[in-house]
Parts: structure tokens; C-alpha cells; sequence
């Protein structure tokens, strides 16, 4: 409540921003919204919004993508089971069919509708789990984590600490012109560093079993509905979904071609290459507005973040 007073005079120009939040806070666990983790980010959040409050809209979709990553799995419907076969018909002593069995006979007595007992080479009834084919399963010890341990949890997540406590030494850190030209620059290492930052992040994200999504603009996927052929569209915008695609004409043209081919359009080649031309202008602009949009959301440093031109 705290955050959403703090929100509203800054979001008046786009009323359904704080509704969303809300459904988003709904959605999440109930055991999330009541730990410690989800106030301290929340903490975290409102003093960035009160210290920058140009910058509202990032914290909240930043606030969105963490109640994603802990929203209430929606479990699927268990299906029933097929019906038994029908009982099989029995043959007399001449191979004449006899029919099913008399209907006194139909159901088995009360003491014989068990599944019957195995016996040992003793003669001494065996157990089920000492029926022959089977083997016994080890009962699966109380308070098991279905992910990592906590102790693997606590050890990435101090992993992350110290890599971001070296990589802001960096950053810091002056530089001459010799070190610049060096194989082991500090921006070579800054590189390295944030690579194996992203590898323990997503390790971190399995053993939780949570989404690794940081809420960026560029992990947003793009609907591409620029032509009135459904199966066109549905080609081209898997393929402009694709990890660092940004795909020139020929690539829109041959999406083309093959949707055609695969669902037997009938489309001509200069059909195609029009359509391919505006097609091509449209995800052109869209894959830039959203590199752009994530550049202005990401751009800066820890350096300048208080800077305050006169």
C-alpha cells in the first residue's frame, strides 16, 4: 500500500499502470508476498522511486517481473481413466461361443476381490514389496528441496555479491593508455565477469524454480499481424523472435516463400515481393523502437546515477 501511495501521483497519466500491479501482487504466492525477500526488494524499490521518481515505470515493470517469476502455478486437469474392456466371451468343449459369463457369477465373492496372494517357496505369504518383479523404493527423506539445497542457494547467491562488489571496482577504477591496449584490460575482465554472472543467475533461477526473466525490453516477444495471411504472419514472427535476430529483406522474403509452399498459398512472386518489402519496413521499425526503448531503460552507471546537471 505503501508503494502504490507513493506511485499514483506519479503514474496519473497512465491510470491502468497501478491495476495491473495489483492483479500482479494477487497472482503471487501467498508464502512470497509474506517474506522477508519480497520486503526487502520492496524496500529496495521505494527508495529508488522516491530518489528518481522520473524512472517510476522501470521499478514498477521491475516489481511485475518478480511477482511473474513467483505467480501461482495453474495446475492441469487430471484426465479419467478409459473404460475396462469388455470381459472376454468363453468357448465350449465343441468351440461353440457360450456367451459371457451367467450374471450369479458376474462379481467375484467379497473375500476372493483382492488381488491374490503371493506365496514363497514356503509356502509363507510374501509382502508386496517382496512380490517377484518388483523392488522396493527408498522412502524419499522429509524436507527435500525439489530444486537445489540451501546451502548451493546461499553459496550463488554470495557468488553474485562478490562478482558485483569486483565488477564496481572496475568501473571505478582509472585507467591509463598502456592498459587500454592490454589483452587483460579491466573492460575485458568487466566482460568476464558479467558473463559468469549471467551463468549463476540462471543456475540460481533453476534450483529456485523460477523464471529467469529480468523484465528488459528486448526479452519481450514482438506480435507481427502485418499481412492478412495468418500463416505468414506466424512464420515471420517466430523468426523475429528468435536470440539477437535482426533480419534483413531477403530473410522476410524467404519466410514468405516458405509459408506459401508449406501451406499452398498460391501467392505470386510479385505478391511476395511486396509484401515482403512492407513487412520487412514494419519489423525493421519494431525490432529498432524496442532496442532503443531498452537502451534508454538500461543506460547509465552506478557513477553518474547522481550527477545533476547545472
Amino acid at each position: 500500500s505503501q508503494f502504490l501511495s507513493v506511485c499514483a501521483p506519479l503514474t496519473q497519466e497512465h491510470p491502468e499502470v497501478l491495476p495491473f500491479l495489483s492483479s500482479r501482487h494477487l497472482r503471487a504466492h501467498p508464502d512470497f508476498r509474506g517474506s522477508a525477500e519480497f520486503r526487502n526488494i520492496l524496500g529496495r524499490l521505494l527508495r529508488r522511486v522516491r530518489g528518481r521518481r522520473r524512472k517510476v515505470y522501470v521499478y514498477i515493470n521491475e516489481l511485475c517481473t518478480v511477482l511473474k517469476a513467483r505467480a501461482l502455478r495453474r495446475r492441469l486437469p487430471l484426465r479419467a481413466l478409459p473404460a475396462p474392456p469388455p470381459p472376454p466371451t468363453h468357448l465350449g468343449p465343441d468351440g461353440a461361443h457360450l456367451g459371457h459369463a451367467p450374471a450369479h457369477l458376474g462379481h467375484a465373492p467379497a473375500h476372493l476381490g483382492h488381488a491374490p496372494a503371493h506365496l514363497g517357496p514356503d509356502g509363507a505369504h510374501l509382502a508386496p514389496s517382496q512380490y517377484p518383479g518388483t523392488q522396493s523404493q527408498p522412502p524419499e527423506p522429509p524436507g527435500r528441496r525439489a530444486g537445489g539445497s540451501r546451502r548451493q542457494i546461499r553459496h550463488l547467491e554470495h557468488l553474485l555479491r562478490v562478482y558485483a562488489g569486483e565488477i564496481r571496482r572496475l568501473q571505478e577504477r582509472e585507467l591509463d593508455l598502456a592498459e587500454l591496449d592490454s589483452a587483460d584490460s579491466p573492460y575485458l575482465q568487466e566482460n568476464r565477469l558479467k558473463r559468469r554472472m549471467m551463468r549463476i543467475f540462471r543456475r540460481l533461477c533453476q534450483l529456485k524454480d523460477c523464471s529467469s526473466l529480468t523484465g528488459r525490453v528486448l526479452e519481450q516477444r514482438i506480435r507481427f499481424r502485418g499481412t492478412r495471411y495468418p500463416e505468414v504472419n506466424r512464420s515471420i514472427e517466430r523468426f523475429i523472435n528468435r536470440p539477437d535476430a535482426f533480419p534483413d529483406y531477403s530473410d522476410i522474403l524467404r519466410e514468405i516463400r516458405g509459408a506459401s509452399a508449406r501451406h499452398r498459398l498460391g501467392l505470386g512472386r510479385r505478391q511476395m515481393e511486396n509484401m515482403a518489402q512492407e513487412a520487412f519496413r514494419e519489423v525493421g521499425n519494431r525490432l529498432q523502437e524496442r532496442r532503443h526503448l531498452d537502451l534508454v531503460y538500461n543506460f547509465g552507471s552506478h557513477l553518474t546515477d547522481e550527477y545533476r546537471p547545472g
